[in-house]
């Protein structure tokens, strides 16, 4: 019976040894894949290599001779290449595209931010545009809301989350966090995990980054919802300064964006957390088209009507078309939204 005990627990050990090199063997094939040498000879090449060494690693597990002088040549190969990884930085000094390729900034003054290069371009189709930036100042007394602003365009479990900060006076500000790609790269989620992207803030006027999904981006086309949360003025604020603070760190010290773990969703959900009162973490965070499910049901969204209806009151496609370039853009997409939370 005891040898039968040991026998199960070497074989589970060997099991669980088998799933550590597939997944360090995956992991490192594609990190080699979309981070290595530019020569694309030379990163197949690598790639390839440690792919067969993983393999290699997992056949010698099952012969005796081999199988520790193996594993040890492995987990040196491994460490080899987590070395390498942690040494590749990210740049703000990259051939960027034209719609990220100016930082915004802030300067505070007592109660005054000032928000450098808000971007406000001048659209005629998704990818034909003229870069437009201007200087605003804010003061934080006046920063009385926010809005969750969702956008889908395949299906209800993916969505893109970002806030606009509301001002008394109907001013907005928008803040999408994005990937910042260079000229010619286009966006992958898979890519997304291989620090292939900077982070980029996004911080705009509405008349650019909502009219630019509901009036021009057409393959796929995107749904556009815009929630108001409901918190305590000084709650926004904490967390617009939060941000603001990101936003300047970035112009010196640039991050990486990744799919899973800093992302649209998952850095906004880390800047609510200068509150005390912000949610805990949920897999609706990361399914991010049930964010604003989860702040409904968390009583952070209207709950006098029901989520289905506040749902559809909150989707501005139609009005923000209409409203085109209006000065008044962002009072003319809420309109019905304000109609429905006055009833």
């Amino acid at each position: 019976m005891k040898n039968l005990g040991m026998r199960i627990a070497a074989r589970t050990g060997f099991a669980l040894l088998a799933v550590l090199i597939v997944a360090a063997g995956g992991w490192g094939a594609l990190a080699l894949f979309y981070s290595g040498p530019q020569v694309d000879g030379v990163r197949y090449a690598l790639t390839a290599a440690f792919a067969g060494a993983s393999l290699a690693t997992l056949l010698a597990l099952s012969m005796g001779r081999w199988r520790w002088w193996s594993l040890a040549a492995y987990v040196v190969l491994f460490a080899a290449l987590v070395l390498w990884w942690r040494g590749i930085e990210p740049s703000n000094a990259r051939d960027w595209q034209a719609d990220v390729a100016v930082l915004p900034y802030a300067t505070i003054d007592g109660d005054m931010v000032t928000m450098h290069n808000i971007r406000n371009f001048d659209y005629r189709s998704e990818t034909d545009y003229t870069p437009a930036y201007y200087d605003k100042r804010f003061a934080l007394r006046d920063l009385e809301a926010a809005d969750v602003v969702a956008v889908y365009w395949m299906g209800p479990a993916i969505a893109h989350i970002f806030l606009s900060f509301a001002f008394a006076g109907g001013d907005h500000l928008a803040i999408s966090i994005e990937t910042r790609k260079e000229k010619g790269e286009s966006y992958s989620t898979l890519r997304g995990l291989f620090r292939q992207y900077e982070l980029y803030y996004v911080v705009a006027d509405e008349r650019d980054v909502i009219r630019l999904r509901t009036n021009y981006r057409r393959d796929p086309p995107e749904d556009v919802r815009v929630y108001r949360v409901r918190a305590p003025a000084e709650n926004v604020q904490r967390v617009f300064l939060d941000y603001v603070k990101q936003i300047n760190s970035l112009t010196t010290r640039p991050e990486f964006y990744n799919t899973l773990t800093t992302n649209c969703t998952t850095n906004a959900w880390l800047h609510t957390m200068v509150n005390a009162e912000h949610l805990p973490f949920s897999w609706k965070i990361l399914a991010s088209g049930y964010v604003p499910q989860y702040l409904y049901e968390a009583g952070r969204l209207d709950t006098g009507v029901p989520f289905s209806a506040l749902e559809r009151s909150a989707r501005v496609n139609e009005r923000a078309m209409a409203a085109d370039t209006a000065v008044d853009f962002s009072q003319r997409i809420r309109e019905a939204s304000s109609a429905q939370d006055s009833r």
